[in-house]
């Protein structure tokens, strides 16, 4: 074979070699983690849908080549994946271990997490995630999947709290599921009230579920 000649030309020598174009993602890929590009995805998922959840926008959105998306992700399904674990670890795991390391008396406990919605912007932008998975999560089975586990270990917890306070296991569980429910519609209304109303709401609903004489009447109803 002819190699001779294609070593020693100078015009083969004089060429920029391959490595220069692979230092770009090379740079990228140390200055981006799987995490920003979560955080990206989770932006459009909330302003736009999660069709909008597409490689090339992200890397457009982040200002990076495409390629350095695969160097933390196996591919879009990938991505969409990790989207819905990032969440459920954020917004249920996490919240959960800490209050379980707090070790707060349950009827204080049962108070605080009914005032979750209203913890500022963090909670704000926890329920604008939130909304915009569980819109995804009606087209999409992968997604409800997550959902439906989020809600079970959400419920299950909050059911701890309440058989804690001393509620036979259907009255902690249907506690459990109207606190739950409350703390839901206070995300999705949060436009609803002033400051003050929502506190007399959320003090309200902290009272009622840790009533005992209420749930006696109802029993014998």
């Amino acid at each position: 074979m002819p190699t001779s000649t294609t070593r020693t030309r100078p015009a083969d020598k004089a060429a920029s070699p391959p490595r220069a174009t692979a230092a770009a993602p090379k740079a990228q890929r140390q200055q981006l983690t799987a995490q920003d590009w979560i955080g990206a995805a989770k932006e459009l998922l909330v302003h736009r849908s999660v069709d909008a959840v597409r490689v090339d926008v992200l890397a457009k959105t982040l200002a990076v080549t495409r390629g350095s998306f695969y160097w933390h992700f196996a591919d879009r399904e990938d991505l969409l994946k990790r989207v819905l674990l990032s969440w459920q670890e954020e917004q249920t795991e996490q919240i959960i271990q800490r209050y379980r390391r707090q070790g707060a008396q349950a009827e204080v406990l049962v108070a605080e997490l009914a005032g979750l919605p209203f913890h500022g912007r963090a909670a704000l932008r926890g329920s604008s995630v939130e909304l915009a998975i569980r819109a995804w999560a009606r087209r999409d089975e992968m997604a409800r999947q997550v959902v439906d586990t989020v809600d079970a270990k959400r419920l299950q917890y909050l059911q701890e709290c309440f058989s804690s306070l001393g509620f036979s296991g259907p009255d902690a569980k249907a506690r459990a599921f109207l606190l739950y429910c409350y703390m839901q519609s206070e995300s999705l209304l949060h436009n609803q009230g002033s400051a003050a109303e929502k506190a007399q709401r959320q003090q309200f609903v902290a009272r009622l579920l840790v009533d005992r004489l209420g749930s006696e009447v109802a029993a014998g109803s």
